[in-house]
């Protein structure tokens, strides 16, 4: 047990050294970050999805734009898209798992919004079905996954894939790499 702590703090700063090390990377999160200002500004919105502990990444970034990161500000248009769960259990009862972000997206999306779609594996049926549909309105899709990307690396218009295959050091990595978004969205749309 005592080695599991260490190696899995060790294991976790390296990702996180990884991600400082990438210049390519971390343009694309600074990419991101721009797209989301300009959808902000122009009185759109950001979306967020994701399964299972992504689903809760997705709901925790969501949150810091919605309610507030750093300091007071006004609330800014961000939402997971899981959070109705009578939507969720009838869509995906009546027409399946794999369309439930999809057909959340076709009645809220909008030309201009954002996706984030949220998968360690880049593979989530469900949130590929929702990129599809969110190209097809005009919004700009951005994927979060682990190294590989999966079929997400094909499928987003901005890729931030976690340099790890290890699951939980992919999602920590999310959530870093999203603070740090929505530090730069913050900052540049109020700043102080």
């Amino acid at each position: 047990m005592d080695n599991t702590i260490s190696e899995g703090i060790a294991a976790s700063i390296a990702v996180k050294q990884a991600i400082a090390a990438d210049e390519n990377l971390q343009n694309r999160m600074r990419e991101v970050a721009e797209v989301m200002i300009k959808t902000l500004r122009a009185g759109g919105k950001v979306l967020f999805c994701g399964n299972g502990g992504s689903a809760a990444d997705a709901q925790h970034l969501a949150a810091e734009l919605s309610g507030r990161f750093y300091y007071d500000r006004p609330p800014l248009y961000a939402e997971a898209l899981h959070c109705n769960t009578s939507f969720l259990t009838a869509v995906g009862n009546d027409y399946g798992y794999d369309r439930i972000y999809a057909r959340m997206i076709q009645g809220s999306g909008r030309k201009g919004d954002v996706l984030v779609g949220i998968s360690t594996s880049g593979n989530s049926e469900n949130i590929l079905k929702a990129f599809e549909v969110a190209r097809s309105i005009g919004m700009t899709v951005v994927g979060m996954t682990g190294a590989s990307g999966g079929k997400m690396k094909q499928e987003a218009d901005i890729l931030l894939n976690a340099p790890s295959i290890d699951t939980p050091r992919i999602q920590e990595a999310h959530i870093m790499m999203g603070h740090l978004i929505c530090e730069c969205v913050e900052s540049a749309l109020f700043p102080h």
